[in-house]
């Protein structure tokens, strides 16, 4: 798998999986830079209480910069208050926001429990990238819960 077939694991609130996933969210923000082509897919982890990778996204860009830029250019697409944005970004030097489209919803989210069962399985801070050992983990973990991330997985997984 080269680095532009690499996929991201991305844990978020599940208030902003839901967002994202219904289009009202184009913008995740992060405090860290993320180095991730245009056209890398995400996958969704929505964290407790739902704890299940949720759907999934494509990258269309990111934009690096200082919290006060990124804020600047992607405001009211992040889905997020100034005030959570900036109680969010204290401290921070640079930020990331990463411009998320083409949304897919998994009528059956993929559990941690579903993950866990196929070997062993941790869910981001904030995200990784999945390593090509972790897919067909995934993808084993998705053929009983949706056909949309069984697809998608094991096209990445045969890449």
């Amino acid at each position: 798998m080269s680095d532009l077939e690499r996929a991201m694991l991305l844990s978020v609130h599940p208030r902003f999986a839901t967002a994202i996933l219904a289009g009202s969210k184009t913008v995740e923000v992060r405090r860290q830079r993320v180095a991730a082509p245009p056209g890398t897919t995400v996958f969704l982890y929505a964290t407790a209480p739902t704890m299940a990778i949720v759907g999934m996204a494509r990258i269309a860009s990111v934009h690096v910069a200082s919290p006060r830029e990124v804020w600047s250019a992607s405001r009211t697409r992040t889905g997020i208050t100034r005030r959570e944005y900036d109680a969010y970004m204290s401290g921070a030097t640079q930020a990331s926001g990463v411009s998320l489209e083409n949304p897919v919803t998994f009528d059956d989210p993929v559990s941690l429990d579903a993950l866990r069962a196929e070997g062993t399985f941790h869910p981001p801070q904030s995200y990784r990238y999945l390593k090509i050992e972790d897919l067909p983990q995934v993808a084993e973990a998705a053929r009983a819960a949706d056909p949309a991330a069984q697809r998608s997985l094991s096209r990445l997984v045969s890449a």
